[in-house]
């Protein structure tokens, strides 16, 4: 089966899932096509031509499947090699801009929606990571298109596109070893973006008045970091002092050590549609605590989640730092890994 894959912004997680297919659907012949995670505005209005101008013979050949994230344009780009439109297309939404939340310096951007969107309704399968982004999908294009003049029916389109939707999340690689096995210790973990979607204001915020209580902890803050850092983590550095086990983003070995180390992985995001990052950890042994809210509920017991307040991570964190023998188990993570999921992907692929 000859197979292109397109990821127009290939962000951490994109790609983890890009060469994960590439690894482990092996029988495929793959041509993969990507573009840097940068320059968002234009990669998502601008890829079918960067692609065009750039890989022209590569587009020109013959595919059985082509799969793309839902940044790709594929309206677009089918559009300009209409042969590609005959092949079985499939489209993986690792998230949606229906969902996104807007930071107070940012406007709507109707194109990225509509991207989206035409990508949906150009593809023969539609896949989503998890049923929050799935839904949030539907129901943020639902919105959008009731703002259209005309009162056009959007409604039919819509059922036809969440009825086709399937549910298969982005895998993760099974461990080449088992953790070892350890004493509940008070190391907390902070392995997201550092974007103020991520909400570290929350995170810090509690951490702060732990230190401030006499709390015993560790903390170790890794993640992808950018130009633009929110404020908060100067501040945090200064005011945690000591406590402070590792910062910023580390080589790939190192993150898997420092990760490992851990006891605890908080999340305090406002923007999830799967959480590799705190995926990644509970598979290491790291207890997730996570808020009750976006994509978490399905994936964690209510054991794992807090109410998504300040006082309530405040309250489970203080609980599980001093009586560590409280703690839930480690989840089970079996479901999310590759073994398990790459006979779906691979029905997928072949229109089964």
């Amino acid at each position: 089966m000859r197979a292109l894959l397109l990821s127009a912004y290939a962000a951490v997680s994109h790609r983890h899932w890009a060469q994960g297919m590439v690894e482990w659907l092996d029988d495929c012949e793959w041509t993969l096509l990507e573009l840097p995670p940068r320059h968002f505005r234009w990669r998502i209005r601008g890829n079918p031509l960067t692609w065009m101008l750039r890989d022209h013979e590569t587009l020109a050949r013959h595919y059985d499947v082509v799969l793309a994230t839902s940044m790709v344009d594929l309206a677009t780009l089918c559009g300009l090699y209409p042969h590609l439109g005959q092949a079985h297309k499939v489209v993986y939404f690792h998230e949606n801009q229906f969902a996104y939340p807007l930071s107070p310096h940012q406007a709507p951007q109707p194109e990225a929606l509509m991207v989206n969107l035409y990508a949906a309704l150009a593809a023969d399968r539609l896949v989503f990571n998890t049923a929050y982004n799935r839904d949030s999908f539907v129901a943020g294009a639902r919105r959008f298109l009731n703002r259209m003049p005309e009162n056009l029916p959007a409604a039919r389109p819509l059922a036809k596109l969440a009825e086709a939707a399937e549910v298969l999340p982005v895998p993760i690689s099974p461990l080449r070893r088992t953790p070892p096995a350890r004493a509940p210790g008070r190391r907390i973990i902070w392995n997201h973006r550092w974007e103020y979607d991520k909400n570290p204001e929350d995170f810090f915020a509690v951490l702060f008045s732990l230190a401030e209580r006499g709390s015993d902890f560790e903390v170790a803050v890794m993640g992808q970091q950018f130009r633009d850092c929110p404020a908060i983590f100067d501040e945090a550095r200064r005011r945690l002092g000591a406590r402070v086990v590792c910062w910023g983003p580390q080589p790939e070995g190192t993150y898997r050590e420092e990760l490992a180390s851990g006891d605890i992985v908080v999340s305090t995001t406002w923007h999830e549609f799967q959480g590799l990052s705190v995926m990644e950890a509970a598979q290491l042994g790291v207890l997730p605590l996570v808020p009750d809210r976006l994509c978490f509920p399905e994936l964690y017991g209510p054991e794992y989640r807090y109410d998504g307040t300040r006082e309530g991570l405040e309250s489970t964190l203080e609980a599980w730092l001093t009586a560590p023998e409280r703690r839930p188990p480690p989840p089970d993570v079996s479901a999310w890994e590759w073994p398990v999921l790459a006979a779906r992907y691979r029905a997928l692929l072949s229109g089964g």
